[in-house]
């Protein structure tokens, strides 16, 4: 498959002229800002209902937990669950306890405060830089619906919680700007940056260096030099995911699988998607809550989304990063409720239904207007459940 648009030179927008871009990304941003919060309302209502405090279960809920623990004392916890099950702090990437450690250091804000803070500041800039990758390839409308589609994803409650998904999509998003605009050392320090965001991070590296190594193809075939800066890229894109991967390996003895040993004693490995199928199978046989089947049926709809994104020969950058992304997801074994959240990043899968929402708003607005409605409700309800009712790790 040849991709024309690997670099998507745009005929739409020039995001360079500001005058021609604030206006869209203050009307996108305001739309996001509305659905995040009335998800806070619901869920916080919610909450009280159930005698819980929201921002405890904010700040504190499952992972954050371990978060918070490395940002105030570094990577020394581990828990022994059982034979074989050892849960340790080495599974969780660095970036995000390091800023949350940053803003308690020079605020007076509590490490779950800081961690929200630091969440909540990620969502707006990564929700900024969906919209810039969007308003490069189609547009305007299109940008402000990928944006609002985002934040009303079933699973976009986790982008208000202390957790890691919103630092990965900020720096993830800006970096596949940077790519599709010809920035390469900037390109490849954001995805840098996202590789020690979270371990799917890599995702924007892989983005990085598969359309680089296209671009390096075609000026050897026209005999042009390569640019520094495109070596730069490709040098720095990696560095974040796999140093943190080899400290770990380092600090556990074994330089190349010491991560994946400790993350396999989380009972999580990569195995082609046979702990997937045997799960679906389990979920097929016997009963199960509502988490699991609404995971499989988020999972399904990603992969679905994915084949339409090929249909549609997005720009390279954007199905190799939304690819790794899905392969992460579907062929790592273990929390398979948490496959939704691992793909939360995943913002150019939602590009065909932007275009689509688009296509509807234009022809029939209240279609549009009752299908949004809907989106909403579900996000706001189903993350409600999620974080105040289910029990179930996120």
């Amino acid at each position: 498959m040849t991709h024309a648009s690997t670099l998507a030179p745009s005929s739409v927008a020039r995001p360079g002229i500001r005058g021609r871009v604030a206006h869209p990304l203050v009307a996108a941003l305001g739309l996001f800002a509305v659905a995040r919060i009335a998800g806070l309302a619901v869920l916080a209502v919610t909450a009280w209902a159930a005698g819980h405090g929201p921002l405890t279960l904010l700040g504190r809920s499952w992972d954050s937990r371990w978060y918070l623990g490395i940002a105030a004392h570094g990577y020394v916890r581990t828990l022994h669950i059982r034979p074989g099950t050892v849960f340790s702090d080495l599974a969780f990437f660095p970036l995000y306890p390091a800023l949350v450690r940053t803003v308690t250091a020079l605020t007076p804000l509590s490490g779950g405060a800081a961690g929200l803070v630091v969440s909540w500041t990620a969502a707006a800039v990564a929700a900024a830089g969906i919209h810039a990758v969007a308003l490069r390839l189609h547009g305007r409308a299109v940008a402000t619906a990928l944006v609002l589609l985002w934040g009303l994803l079933p699973h976009s409650v986790v982008l208000c919680l202390a957790y890691t998904e919103p630092v990965l999509t900020a720096f993830a998003a800006w970096s596949l700007y940077a790519v599709l605009t010809g920035r390469w050392v900037w390109a490849g320090a954001l995805a840098a940056l996202a590789g020690l965001a979270r371990p799917n991070g890599v995702a924007a590296a892989a983005a990085v260096l598969a359309t680089a190594s296209y671009e390096i193809v075609r000026c050897v075939r026209a005999r042009r030099k390569v640019t520094h800066r495109l070596w730069t890229g490709v040098a720095l894109a990696p560095l974040g995911w796999l140093g943190y991967v080899l400290w770990v390996g380092h600090r556990e003895g074994d330089l190349l699988g010491g991560y994946f040993a400790v993350q396999r004693r989380w009972g999580s490995r990569f195995d082609l998607g046979a702990g997937s199928l045997r799960f679906v199978r389990h979920l097929a046989l016997d009963s199960d809550r509502m988490v699991f089947p609404v995971a499989l049926l988020l999972v399904a709809a990603a992969v679905l989304l994915f084949a339409l994104l090929l249909a549609d020969r997005a720009p390279l950058p954007l199905l190799v990063y939304s690819g790794v992304l899905l392969l992460v997801a579907l062929g790592g074994s273990g929390f398979f409720a948490s496959k939704p959240r691992f793909l939360l990043p995943a913002f150019p899968l939602l590009l065909p239904l932007a275009r689509a929402l688009v296509r509807t708003a234009r022809a029939r607005p209240w279609h549009a207007a009752v299908v949004t409605a809907a989106l909403a409700g579900l996000s706001f309800g189903y993350g409600a459940y999620l974080v105040v009712l289910a029990g179930t790790p996120l």
